[in-house]
């Protein structure tokens, strides 16, 4: 694998903090179309308010994700790069709260 470097000798910083605010936000913006889907699914539900929970817990799974897709640009366009960049916090976050969504978007739909 090459590296390109910069007059300095030191390499590019490449595109690593685009891919990795583009992948979060994709991540985000599916969230977020989940919820979309969800309320216009349980809008008219005898459900009530109820119905709405599924939708209001992918609206906050994707604001708490584009969050991190912000932080974890800002960690990325530091120069040096910090040594400890490790998303793993970030990425079980994100998992559990997308396996919560399912969880509870099956229960609403058994009541």
């Amino acid at each position: 694998m090459s590296h390109s470097t910069a007059a300095g000798g030191r390499p590019e910083p490449g595109l690593q903090p685009e891919r990795t605010v583009l992948a979060w936000t994709r991540t985000s913006f599916a969230l977020l179309a989940n919820g979309a889907l969800l309320t216009m699914k349980n809008l008219h539900s005898a459900n009530g308010l109820a119905g709405l929970i599924p939708a209001l817990l992918a609206a906050t799974a994707a604001s708490c994700t584009y969050l991190i897709a912000l932080q974890r640009q800002r960690t990325l366009e530091q120069r040096p790069i910090p040594a400890q960049i490790n998303p793993r916090r970030q990425v079980y976050i994100v998992g559990i709260a997308v396996m919560v969504l399912i969880v509870v978007t099956a229960v609403a739909e058994l009541f």
